[in-house]
This record gives structure tokens, sequence and C-alpha cells, in this order.
């Protein structure tokens, strides 16, 4: 088993590597530039535009809110959500979710977990439940090294150093169970998808964390919540057909040793231990 069921595209992997080589050779043929051979390559015309591609591709949210806004809308419109809102540029969160039992639980959007961009977040005061969505939208991307990345470099240091605490995570965006990015949720079962708008939506990948904040001194091993204790995590889990066993718990101890503060990082599936680290220093930059 491994930190999360599905895993990257060797195949298409190598499509795109090999697709990159026959685009930086044969771009010059493309279009009307009106340059020859070495002086579309000298221009800057090439380059230029790959990174305004690039950039496109990396600044646009608005597929990304759409995304969110669809499933969200399906949640309540099904019954397991009460109501929902965007949280406005004002705020350090991205969405506000007001649950059946009145709870507020505020989810804050990353895209693959492997940036620096993972480590900024911040839990409002009001909310009694917080959790991280992970929309990677790079088709291309390795969910596994992003999960692990996320989970243990960047998100364990951050809730401990900073006094952070993240109730849980959930990995699924329109990817998921498509040719880039095969879900074994649906090899086993092909008719466990749920369609909302144009998307057709495997179970999300759920995983819980402590329900406390870990600490050396005096909560070095804190419980992991279940997935009761956090409701958007069940709302999302039972609306979208997910078993049980595929529900990941993340263990995230802490101690010190010597002068550093270390941490130990366990992702359990199904009473299975998928990946688990040696005592880990957190390094502050």
């Amino acid at each position: 088993m491994s930190e999360i069921p599905c895993e990257k595209n060797a195949e298409l992997r190598d499509k795109i590597v090999k697709f990159a080589e026959v685009l930086k050779t044969e771009a010059h043929k493309l279009g009307n530039h009106g340059f020859d051979e070495d002086d579309f390559y000298q221009s800057g015309l090439f380059r230029g535009t790959i990174e305004r591609i690039r950039g496109q591709f990396a600044a646009s949210m608005k597929e990304k809110r759409n995304f969110v806004a669809l499933v969200l809308s399906h949640m309540q419109d099904s019954g397991y959500i009460a109501d929902w809102e965007s949280a406005g540029e004002a705020n350090r969160h991205d969405y506000s979710v007001k649950l059946n039992n009145g709870r507020t639980a505020i989810i804050e959007l990353k895209g693959c977990l492997d940036g620096n961009n993972t480590n900024i977040f911040e839990r409002p005061p009001h909310a009694d439940e917080f959790i991280i969505w992970s929309i990677c939208s790079n088709p291309g991307a390795d969910p596994r090294h992003n999960v692990w990345s996320g989970i243990h470099t960047r998100l364990s240091a951050e809730i401990i150093e900073r006094n952070q605490q993240i109730d849980g995570l959930v990995v699924w965006d329109w990817n998921c169970g498509t040719t880039a990015r095969i879900c074994p949720k649906l090899q086993q079962n092909a008719d466990r998808v749920t369609e909302v708008g144009p998307y057709r939506l495997p179970p999300p990948c759920i995983y819980l964390f402590p329900g406390t904040v870990p600490s050396p001194r005096n909560n070095p091993n804190p419980r992991v919540n279940t997935l009761q204790d956090v409701g958007i995590l069940y709302a999302m889990h039972t609306s979208f057909g997910g078993n049980e066993d595929e529900l990941n718990s993340v263990e995230i101890s802490v101690a010190h040793r010597g002068a550093d503060t270390v941490r130990t990082t366990t992702i359990t599936r199904d009473g299975v231990i998928c990946k688990t680290t040696d005592p880990t220093p957190i390094r502050r930059s």
C-alpha cells in the first residue's frame, strides 16, 4: 500500500516527455510567424510563448473554483451540508461551509501540495473544523510524491511549529478517475462515479489528521480524528460513496531529540501502515 491508491500514469508521462522534445525541435513549423528556423529559436518567440502558456495555466483559479462550486452545490442540493459560501479575497481561507449540525467548516484550497504555497494557511478563530483541499490540475503530476511531500514535509511541520490545527485533508479533483490519473476505486467497480456537472467523480481520498496539535511535552501522540469528528469530510465521504476501508489516518508524533524537535508521520489505511518515517527534525529557513 502507498500514500494514496492512485499513481501517476507512466505511459502518459512518457508521451509528455516525448512530445515536449518534438515541440522543441518542430515548433518553428507551426503558425505564420515569418521567421526561418534559426531566427525562430533565437528570437525568443518560442520561449516567450511557452512561458505565457505556463503562466496562464498556473495563475488561473477559475477552473478550480468552478469545480469546488459544483461539488459543494451538489452536496447542498443532496442534503449533506446546509449551506456554503466563498470566503472572498479579504480572508486567508477560501470557503466556509455550514454543516447540518450547525458547525462551521473552513476549507483552504491548495494545489499539488509539493510547493511552498502549501505552507501558507491560517485556521480562523471561528472554525469548528478546518481542512485542506488539494486540487492538482497538472495531469502529469505524481500524486504519491505530492501527498507525502504535503503531509509530512510541509503540513506536519507547520502544524507543530505554528500550533495550527488541521483536521483533515482531501485530495480530489477532475483528473481523478481519468486516463491521466487512473483511480483503483473505479477499477474495482466502474459504477462508483458521481456525475457533477461535466465531471464523473470517484469517491475522494480523505486523510484524517490528529484532533489536537502535537506537543513534545504535553501531547506527543495525539489521537487521530475519526470521520465522525470532521463533519465536512463525513459529508464528502458519504455523498460521494466512499468506503470505510478507503479512509486514511495520519498519525503525527513529536519529541525533543537534543536541540531538535522531531516528528514522525505515519499514514494508515484499513489498519495497514502505508508509509511512515524515522523521526525527522523540523527545519525552518
